[in-house]
């Protein structure tokens, strides 16, 4: 782990969260990171085959804990997206992500969302945050 959190040319870290289609897993973590940091972090999702919209069953679940990503769209994951960031989460996109030195890469086993109840996307959610508040603790330590 870095001594320091990295800084972009803002002067804040910047997080990726890429998955398949940008409609669930990704576009939560970065409903909950908006919410937990407020503007002390930039965040990006994408996904390299993105949907024509979030899943609702993701918009439910988030809005269950008073985070509202209605307005979010899925975008196609670009070459840019990850150069411009400082830590990259992917949630099961494979090869698909491009690979550049000196960004910090994680890959989060999570269950996809799509298709799933919302009992079971409660459960992804609850997991994605736990995620979340480990990774802004690492970010942004206090």
């Amino acid at each position: 782990m870095p001594e320091h959190a990295p800084e972009t040319i803002t002067g804040k870290p910047s997080v990726l969260f890429v998955c398949v289609h940008n409609a669930g897993r990704s576009q939560m973590a970065a409903g909950w990171l908006t919410h937990l940091a407020g503007d002390r972090v930039e965040v990006r999702s994408a996904g390299s085959a993105p949907a024509d919209q979030v899943a609702p069953v993701a918009v439910e679940a988030m809005a269950e804990v008073g985070i509202d990503i209605t307005t979010a769209r899925p975008k196609v994951l670009s070459v840019d997206a990850v150069q411009a960031s400082d830590v990259v989460i992917t949630m099961g996109c494979g090869d698909a992500c491009p690979i550049f030195p000196g960004k910090r890469y994680e890959d989060w086993q999570l269950d996809d969302p799509a298709g799933q109840g919302i009992d079971a996307v409660r459960a992804i959610r609850d997991d994605i945050r736990l995620r979340v508040e480990k990774l802004l603790s690492e970010l942004l330590p206090s």
